[in-house]
């Protein structure tokens, strides 16, 4: 529906959820303009595309909103207005098609993020959207008109526009260098939005590993593995897959698949023990009669290899986590292999992670997402207080929001038009 007089609306940030805004409003009478602050548009996008693309998942739609943990009653609504049913539906519509994985991850059938941003791009061009890049947000102050007056630093000086509509949409706190730095929160804080502490979500941790190990092992894979642990709520996690060992720690799919709750499990009691099966398609007496066969004048490290297929980076973990003395017992050391205590030190640093948890609290904003006390202002993306793991569903998340918040500044535009 199209608005009797244009209004402006004032995006920043130019990742998936304002994008997204955008394409929504571009389809109302409005002026949209779209500022970021980094020389071009969708690099953390492009970033996350680097390896393939992973748009959204196929999944019922009840365990997919199930991903999104804590937050799924507030994200739901929004699933349901733009999910991966309606995001797959529009990709095909810019050009792109898409496919269904093993995994039952959706994907470009080109795998790549570029033609789609740059299709999209066009798109919203030609629907009167304008871009304004090197466009840093610093200030918004509302006017007595109602209106929001916005301050950028740009490289020609700050420069102030007005707008009738705002949507935020500045990323979370991961990959500073591409423009998810975080410093949104000083400036929401100042207006009296509450913002919960950002912190690194689908993140590696901390390991105090040997030299030797650190030296002769980082950046090998440990495949294939089951990892399980109990988080300080009680609750049992048990995954299977893979990581990689690295010079300060472990990263790669099944550490991020576990990162939320191991991380909260340290903020809440100092540690966390991931345990690693290291056969999890052997059970345990087997493994202990492997071990306990005769192995002659061989070593142990080719009776296991022999006997059990253990070799390399998960023989040199064996002997960095367990005590010596447990080599000798082979009850002790196949309880070992199934159930090896990795500690774990702390999350890394928030800008090595691929997302960011925290963010604007949802009991701050209506269900369109607009501030409750900013009308007209609205938020969107990762920026929020929700966090998903990896597979599709950060994407999806980020689309749906913006999709949302698109829809909210539209429908409060026309509602203040009808007032006037």
């Amino acid at each position: 529906m199209s608005l009797p007089q244009k209004k402006s609306v004032a995006i920043i940030g130019g990742g998936p959820a304002g994008l997204m805004a955008a394409e929504v409003l571009s389809r109302a009478a409005v002026h949209v303009d779209l500022f970021d602050a980094m020389p071009s548009l969708g690099r953390k996008f492009l970033m996350a595309g680097k390896g393939g693309m992973n748009i959204t998942h196929s999944e019922a739609a009840a365990t997919f909103r199930s991903r999104y943990g804590g937050r799924e009653d507030r994200l739901a609504p929004l699933l349901d207005a733009f999910g991966p049913d309606a995001l797959r539906g529009w990709i095909h519509a810019l050009g792109i098609d898409t496919f269904v994985g093993t995994s039952g991850r959706v994907f470009p059938t080109n795998m790549k993020a570029a033609p789609l941003l740059r299709a999209w791009l066009h798109r919203l061009r030609e629907a009167g959207v304008r871009f304004h890049v090197r466009h840093r947000w610093c200030a918004i102050e509302q006017q007595p008109s109602g209106q929001y007056a916005l301050d950028f630093v740009t490289p020609e000086g700050k420069q102030r526009i007005k707008a009738d509509a705002v949507v935020l949409a500045l990323g979370g706190g991961s990959w500073a260098k591409l423009g998810s730095d975080g410093r949104w929160v000083s400036l929401l804080e100042q207006a009296g939005v509450p913002v919960a502490p950002l912190r690194p979500s689908n993140c590696g941790f901390d390991v105090d590993w040997s030299a030797h190990l650190r030296q002769r092992f980082a950046g090998q894979p440990v495949k294939p593995v089951v990892a399980f642990f109990t988080d300080a709520e009680g609750v049992a996690h048990r995954r299977q897959g893979e990581f990689v060992i690295t010079e300060n720690g472990v990263e790669g799919g099944l550490i991020y698949a576990l990162s939320s709750p191991l991380r909260d499990t340290l903020e809440r009691t100092g540690s966390a023990v991931l345990s690693l099966d290291l056969l999890p398609a052997h059970d345990l007496p087997r493994v202990i009669a492997e071990i306990a066969h005769p192995r002659g004048s061989r070593s142990l490290s080719s009776h296991l290899q022999s006997r059990l297929g253990l070799k390399g980076v998960k023989t040199a973990l064996l002997h960095e986590l367990v005590p010596p003395e447990d080599f000798a017992d082979p009850h002790q050391l196949a309880v070992a292999i199934k159930g090896l205590p990795l500690r774990l030190n702390a999350p890394r640093p928030l800008d090595e992670a691929i997302s960011s948890a925290g963010g604007v609290l949802f009991e701050a904003l209506d269900e369109q997402l607009m501030v409750r006390h900013l009308p007209g202002v609205f938020c969107a993306g990762e920026m929020l207080d929700w966090e998903a793991p990896t597979g599709g569903y950060l994407l999806t998340g980020c689309f749906s929001s913006g999709h949302a918040a698109g829809l909210g500044a539209r429908s409060w535009l026309q509602s203040v038009q009808c007032a006037c």
